[in-house]
């Protein structure tokens, strides 16, 4: 369970000024949970660190909270955590790094200032870490990078570099250095101080790790050519001029890099330090009509996640809202601006993985979870006085297709309250299919893991067991009624309707089918839909 975290208010501005929000992003297996957890060990507010791939007694990680993650080892929903350290207040989100969950990842980096990177010292930048870095130099959003499980056999620490900047173009600045190739681990050096530290694991890994400061003299003693090569490799950086620069990693040209191991603690405190001191507080954020609210402005905020059965024993909901601008305080009635209805926010908390503690005030940068919020949907906006709109939040086209059933009659109605479920937290889009009715919805996700949680969670919060039938569709594109006419009766082509918005969308086999007929048929309407 988290502390409070929240100090009394001393105006909005410095509140916001001691926020960090960010997120934790990644290849799959690259160690996210791991590090999120660590670094919530790291500020004192759990006593141990758990294992992502726990087996037998040993414990999933604080965020990995739904049994699925904790079985299987992996993180299939982001998930929120809140701390404090030193001065500071912590928002930290833990993603899924799985491609099929990108949705999700992306929801989530509309609602953070910065992002840490985790590059696997052994596999360097993999396609989806690529991806995501993409995603933040789009949004802007300045980058933290930690070669994790330097612990282990991996790549040469300057190649790492090479390849950080080649591929995508963001110029690492080291902060820390390791003394030891990958797998033969000893310490840090922080070039801003030069002083090194030594590192070691502690017994079982789950405390923080051991660290000892050590003289230049003394090191080169005890490690001879591994402190030799290491110099050597500072030197080099100095005449590259890999220094820190804080004007381009705001600007997401730069990248800070550090070296580490999360799953020893090795590292995660300066990690964890040099976020508070370097990475962006909140601030102005933009609007969807192009103004920028600034943080001081009257209270306004968006949802950028839903989540249900996070607590079984309420099988409540969930709605994750970052602040944007103002002081929120629980109760206060703020303004729906899709439907232009109060909306009384009585039941506010602040959330630490699965656990949370109910909030009363909260700031720009904070994550608040409006309970049994169901009149919310992902992408909407609060506010108080002056209406503001946030921009609308990103989405892919889905491209797997499935048919889901129940054969189980008397269940029917927990399965219909199951989909909907589903569909309101974007786990996977519900269509309706003329050809099969309500009684057997149509399920479309980016990628096919989607539908394992869809087809679990129906089962383990609905007692619902439920069947799926692929479908042979890859594309869904946008088209109107006059496109539907159009479109009824060709082969191999169905037209249906998204349920949480009634577009209709246009089902296609493949691209060149879709371009087959686009080309046969002029006055056919397609956008490629996300």
């Amino acid at each position: 369970m988290s502390q409070n975290v929240l100090a009394p208010a001393s105006g909005v501005a410095a509140q916001a000024a001691r926020r960090r929000t960010f997120a934790v992003i990644s290849h799959p297996d690259a160690g996210k949970s791991t590090m999120t957890e660590a670094l919530a060990l790291h500020a004192r507010v759990i006593g141990k660190a758990g294992a992502v791939h726990g087996k037998g007694d040993r414990r999933g990680v604080v965020s990995d909270w739904m049994a699925m993650e904790q079985q299987r080892g992996i993180s299939v929903t982001s998930a929120a955590l809140q701390f404090s350290y030193r001065d500071t207040v912590i928002n930290l989100l833990d993603t899924p790094g799985h491609a099929d969950f990108s949705e999700d990842t992306y929801r989530v980096l509309t609602a953070v200032d910065s992002a840490v990177m985790l590059l696997d010292a052994a596999k360097g930048l993999e396609p989806q870490t690529l991806k995501l870095f993409e995603v933040c130099r789009q949004r802007g959003i300045p980058v933290m990078t930690f070669i994790n499980k330097w612990d282990r056999p991996g790549h040469d620490a300057l190649a790492l570099l090479d390849e950080i900047e080649q591929r995508i173009g963001l110029r690492p600045t080291p902060l820390t250095w390791p003394v030891g190739i990958a797998g033969q681990f000893h310490g840090v050096i922080d070039r801003r101080t030069g002083v090194f530290i030594r590192m070691q694991r502690s017994p079982g890994g789950a405390d923080l790790a051991i660290e000892e400061e050590m003289g230049a003299d003394e090191a080169a003693q005890r490690y001879g050519a591994d402190w030799a090569t290491a110099t050597e490799e500072l030197e080099l950086l100095e005449m590259t001029g890999a220094d820190h620069d804080q004007a381009t990693f705001l600007a997401a040209t730069s990248t800070p890099v550090l070296f580490g191991a999360a799953v020893a603690n090795l590292g995660v405190r300066q990690l964890l330090d040099l976020l508070v001191e370097l990475a962006p507080p909140p601030s102005a954020r933009p609007t969807a009509e192009g103004a920028d609210q600034p943080v001081d402005a009257e209270f306004s905020g968006f949802v950028f996640k839903v989540q249900a059965n996070m607590n079984r024993a309420h099988r409540d909901q969930v709605a994750f809202m970052r602040i944007c601008s103002g002081r929120f305080e629980r109760g206060m009635v703020v303004t729906h601006a899709g439907t232009g209805k109060p909306f009384t926010t009585k039941y506010a908390q602040q959330i630490f993985g699965q656990g949370r503690d109910t909030i009363d005030e909260a700031y720009p940068g904070d994550v608040v979870g409006l309970v049994n919020a169901t009149a919310l949907g992902i992408g909407d906006t609060l506010y108080a006085g002056a209406p503001v709109r946030y921009p609308a939040l990103p989405s892919f086209p889905p491209e797997h297709f499935a048919v889901v059933r129940t054969s189980d009659t008397s269940a029917f109605k927990r399965f219909r309250r199951g989909i909907e479920q589903l569909d309101a937290e974007g786990v996977v889009q519900v269509l309706r299919s003329e050809q099969r009715g309500d009684q057997a919805p149509v399920l479309a996700a980016v990628g096919p893991m989607q539908f394992e949680v869809a087809t679990y969670r129906l089962e383990a919060e609905f007692g619902v067991h439920a069947q799926l039938d692929h479908l042979p569709y890859q594309v869904a594109a946008r088209t109107d009624p006059a496109g539907q006419e159009i479109l009824r009766g060709v082969a191999s082509v169905e037209v249906m309707t998204r349920v949480r918005d009634d577009a209709l969308l246009a089902m296609f086999p493949d691209r060149w089918r879709m371009r087959f007929i686009a080309g046969r048929t002029p006055d056919l309407r397609l956008d490629v839909a996300p």
